[in-house]
């Protein structure tokens, strides 16, 4: 491989391998590598993390990878698991479907800006402040919310769907309504509810700042209705 490698890079060379692993590939494909003199992640395992990496950023199951890289759910499992070794055809269908270049998949990962950057939701005497990026943990999300002063009157039907809310009230006094019950949540107070029972909540007198995290259908009805 040495002689493959100058100034920490591979460089190309014609002809298609067959059954080479992704080692092989990055070594055709002009791939930047650290210099052999600096401790590196093996390539193999750096794809293996990239994938999980970027299946997780994106909030993909592995169904929703192996559907797009034509591939059997319980091969995509015991390839990023390291069950099963990563071959040459694997990259380009993987990178495909995870909506990047075979070079963002075989690159190692500099360290991205933690802060999460997004732009506040107002809609129906709410504004909706992202506190997470997509993909987070177990699907669920993070908001910041405010809720108006002028969001005292609950709908006709109140929405049912799929999941568990969660809300921790900052200041002002929230109002909680779950199925007939009635409820004044006041400032250092947390509820958790399933969502599958009809609710809604407003403010009692003055605007309400709390925090909320929504599974991904609670994000679907209280950020589109």
């Amino acid at each position: 491989m040495a002689d493959a490698q100058l100034g920490g890079k591979h460089f190309c060379s014609s002809g298609k391998p067959g059954g080479f692993g992704v080692l092989a590939y990055a070594t055709m494909c002009c791939v930047t590598t650290p210099p052999l003199d600096r401790p590196s992640e093996p390539l193999e395992e750096r794809v293996r993390r990239r994938l999980r990496e970027l299946r997780a950023e994106r909030g993909l199951t592995l169904q929703q990878v192996a559907a797009r890289a034509n591939l059997d759910v319980s091969t995509l499992s015991r390839l990023e698991s390291g069950k099963r070794r990563l071959a040459l055809d694997h990259v380009p269908a993987l990178a495909h479907a995870l909506g990047v270049s075979s070079d963002d998949l075989l690159a190692g990962r500099s360290q991205a800006d933690p802060r999460v950057r997004a732009e506040a939701r107002v809609f129906d005497g709410l504004t909706m402040w992202p506190l997470t990026r997509r993909g987070a943990a177990a699907g669920l999300h993070a908001f910041k919310i405010v809720i108006s002063a002028s969001r005292t009157q609950p709908p006709d039907e109140l929405p049912v769907h799929e999941g568990q809310d969660w809300i921790y009230v900052l200041s002002g006094r929230m109002r909680l309504l779950l199925g007939d019950d009635d409820f004044t949540i006041d400032p250092g107070e947390a509820v958790e509810f399933s969502t599958w029972t009809p609710h809604w909540f407003g403010a009692v007198e003055g605007p309400v700042e709390a925090l909320l995290i929504l599974g991904a259908q609670g994000e679907r009805i209280h950020l589109h209705g």
